[in-house]
């Protein structure tokens, strides 16, 4: 039996709705690969520095509910940023020697732990950020600083933080701990840039480089599904 340009028309709509949700599933299911990364405005040794540290997704379908940055040893003193979905609370550890700081007082402890606890879960298909303001060590050029970060959400956590062991590829970690490498202090005195983590992709690389083939494919595949709606709307008013 033959269909009528009318009776064709509903089914080629559909077809193009479907082909979108298709793209739009395949956009989604690479955001959710994404890891924790960490980013800076400079990665200079003994900058000042913020430390962007992003959460692209939930435990699986699950919203974040708390989110815990572990500070690498030789950082002393962090401010981080407020968030008006979270409480923030600084977990300080006694320093096994005292120092004493530019302006000469004596320092005994260090930040050892930020923790963020949602007063309104972050939904399992929405990032967040989270900064902290430092100072790199002096001493950290050629190093790279890890943010271990534990994840805990309504049901279940994710702790990102795996380590690389010498000679080990960090893409092989499964969840790797937010990182960036430390350089040099230029000669002019001129921050440098980090842009990631040199463990692990951070988020925005980890999105951007695993989701570029699925997002073309995804564009096209749309575009091809609105032209063809289009197409046969036109057909349907012409012999209508």
């Amino acid at each position: 039996m033959n269909l009528t340009t009318s009776s064709r028309r509903p089914f080629m709509l559909t077809g193009a709705a479907a082909l979108g949700a298709i793209a739009l599933a395949l956009g989604g299911a690479t955001a959710a690969s994404a890891h924790v990364g960490a980013t800076t405005d400079t990665n200079e040794a003994g900058s000042y520095t913020v430390v962007s540290v992003s959460v692209p997704h939930g435990c699986d379908v699950s919203p974040t509910t708390k989110v815990a940055l572990k500070i690498p040893a030789g950082i002393n003193a962090v401010t981080p940023t407020r968030n008006a979905f979270y409480t923030v609370e600084k977990v300080m550890e006694a320093l096994d020697t005292p120092l004493t700081d530019s302006h000469g007082n004596e320092v005994t402890e260090r930040v050892a732990e930020v923790v963020y606890t949602a007063t309104t879960p972050l939904p399992a298909d929405q990032r967040d950020v989270f900064e902290l303001s430092l100072q790199l060590p002096e001493d950290a050029a050629g190093e790279v600083l890890y943010f271990p970060t534990v994840q805990t959400c309504a049901e279940g956590e994710s702790a990102w933080v795996q380590i690389p062991a010498d000679g080990q590829d960090p893409h092989e970690l499964e969840l790797p701990a937010p990182s960036f490498e430390v350089v040099a202090a230029s000669a002019d005195g001129h921050s440098g840039h980090a842009s990631g983590s040199a463990a692990a992709d951070n988020a925005d690389e980890a999105a951007s480089g695993s989701q570029t083939p699925l997002v073309i494919t995804s564009l096209i595949v749309g575009a091809a599904g609105l032209v063809a709606g289009v197409i046969a709307l036109i057909r349907g008013r012409k012999q209508a």
